[in-house]
């Protein structure tokens, strides 16, 4: 498996090489240095005892961890492998100590090796630290799980230490390969894990998911990224002082990242490569920042020089700020408003300035069915295959469904009524509106329903002439005063709202007419 930046240095000592990229050399060896997930690591939070090592009533439970890439989920593993390396006092050390904490825990092992149990009674000396095994569902299956699951065994009887069983990409796994995992996870006989891009809802089967927590972890926000692309060029694992990053470049740089870090180092190392070669050069990238930046003092990394090294242009456009929130409204509002130029301008006014496509399509997508609702009920289906194709495809490519999307959504006849009918429902339940369920339409397939008059006097819609026929579906208190939906005469909707008009008086006995299909 591919080092991720997240990771925990394994070995710390060969990931500080000066010769490894720089998002290897800033990897989080700590919980304090995992940037982002502040709501997931809180004190207290079930993530940060399993992480910390937390002992008590309540031991180690496993865990899913749901998020974009690069947001921590391979740095949390390793760091609940790694929570029982502390001294006899329960504090977490850190650097050189937890090194020579480690090499006691391995002497401690050797001298043990034939004392099932022995472990436990040295722990005055060391407490163990847990082993950490690393799968990846794309190349592992059952065979590799029960030999996880056979050395956990051994570990734990031999040693009294505990396996963390990091498995990557779980989604991959079939139902009867996540099956192989439950022994061990309901015992506890390992400490699972798990981590996956898509929702575990859907990919995950339930034993599994009821014996897990789960964490749905966040891309960084661009104070994070700000932090740490600081945190770089400053300390000694990174860019060491050598080069100092202008606020205009820092601020591109940041909005480039899209919540990805690995990203931002990225582009920060690439930056610092133009920026050193412009500076042994004598010249300059860009706004006149000449050669004085030699080896004796910091070499300036401008906006210019983050241009050349990434061939973007810059674009006056904040993610997380005024110009967010304005160039996203001016995107619905011109898709409202059925201006189809006006919003593809906003929409590549956002995209050129690395604004993260998925948000995008998630806009279209409530606007289809907030701004055009019935009026064209192929609106929403056109977002929604967009938003799904957009995260299938990703950038560039993305460019041209987001498109087609907001020209659909712009062209489309326009109603709110589905969306203001909601609304007004929402506003009588909030009130307190709202009875009980009528007695004939409470469920009657269960045992001891037909003794409780359940289902008792309901109307089967299809034996009714047109399929309809006169039935109270609301509560008593709003049987007769619910009036939600109100049709517009635009679109679709000028079909379906004499549909309306005429169902809703037959199903509260206004008329006995058989309704019209409109189809």
């Amino acid at each position: 498996m591919s080092d991720d930046l997240f990771s925990s240095a394994a070995t710390e000592s060969g990931a500080a090489q000066a010769s490894a990229p720089l998002a290897v050399r800033m990897r989080p060896r700590s919980l304090d240095e995992v940037r982002g997930q502040g709501d997931v690591l809180r004190q207290g939070s079930p993530l940060r005892r399993l992480v910390e090592g937390a002992q008590g009533a309540a031991g180690p439970v496993s865990a899913i961890l749901w998020g974009p890439p690069g947001t921590g989920k391979t740095t949390l593993a390793h760091l609940v492998a790694r929570a029982g390396e502390h001294d006899r006092a329960g504090e977490r050390t850190s650097g050189g100590e937890q090194d020579r904490a480690r090499e006691q825990n391995r002497a401690g092992e050797q001298d043990r090796a034939g004392e099932p149990g022995g472990a436990g009674r040295e722990a005055g000396r060391a407490t163990p630290r847990r082993a950490f095994v690393e799968l990846s569902a794309i190349n592992a299956g059952v065979k590799d799980v029960r030999a996880v699951m056979d050395q956990a065994a051994r570990d734990r009887d031999l040693y009294g230490r505990q396996t963390v069983l990091f498995l990557d990409e779980i989604h991959r796994f079939s139902k009867a390969q996540q099956d192989a995992l439950l022994p061990g996870v309901e015992n506890r006989l390992v400490v699972l894990v798990a981590a996956t891009t898509e929702n575990p809802s859907f990919s995950v089967i339930s034993p599994l998911m009821s014996r897990s927590i789960l964490v749905r972890l966040q891309s960084l926000s661009d104070d994070d990224v700000a932090a740490l692309i600081d945190a770089a060029l400053t300390e000694s694992r990174g860019l060491a002082g050598r080069f100092v990053l202008a606020d205009d470049a820092k601020a591109q740089l940041v909005r480039l990242s899209g919540g990805d870090a690995r990203a931002a180092l990225t582009a920060l190392e690439a930056a610092a490569g133009v920026a050193e070669d412009v500076a042994r050069q004598g010249g300059s990238a860009g706004s006149g920042s000449g050669g004085s930046g030699g080896y004796g003092s910091p070499v300036p990394i401008s906006l210019e020089t983050l241009e050349q090294a990434l061939a973007v242009a810059a674009v006056r456009y904040d993610r997380a700020g005024d110009q967010h929130y304005d160039v996203a409204s001016a995107l619905i509002k011109s898709m409202r408003g059925s201006d189809v130029d006006a919003a593809l301008h906003y929409l590549a006014r956002m995209l050129e300035a690395g604004e993260d496509p998925r948000f995008i399509a998630r806009r279209i997508v409530i606007a289809a069915s907030e701004d055009v609702g019935m009026a064209d009920p192929t609106a929403l289906q056109t977002a929604v295959a967009a938003m799904h194709a957009v995260a299938q495809i990703g950038m560039p490519e993305a460019r041209i469904v987001l498109a087609q999307a907001v020209v659909h959504n712009a062209l489309a006849p326009k109603s709110n009524a589905s969306y203001s009918g909601i609304n007004a429902a929402i506003a009588d339940v909030r009130a307190g509106k709202g009875g009980a369920v009528p007695v004939h339409l409470r469920g009657s397939s269960y045992s001891g329903a037909e003794q409780l008059g359940h289902g008792k006097g309901y109307r089967y819609s299809h034996d009714e002439p047109g399929g309809v026929g006169p039935q109270q579906f609301l509560p008593d208190d709003l049987a007769e005063v619910a009036d939600y939906y109100h049709p517009t005469d635009r679109g679709w909707e000028e079909r379906i709202g004499p549909r309306w008009t005429t169902l809703r008086r037959t199903i509260r006995g206004e008329t006995q007419g058989r309704p019209q299909d409109n189809d």
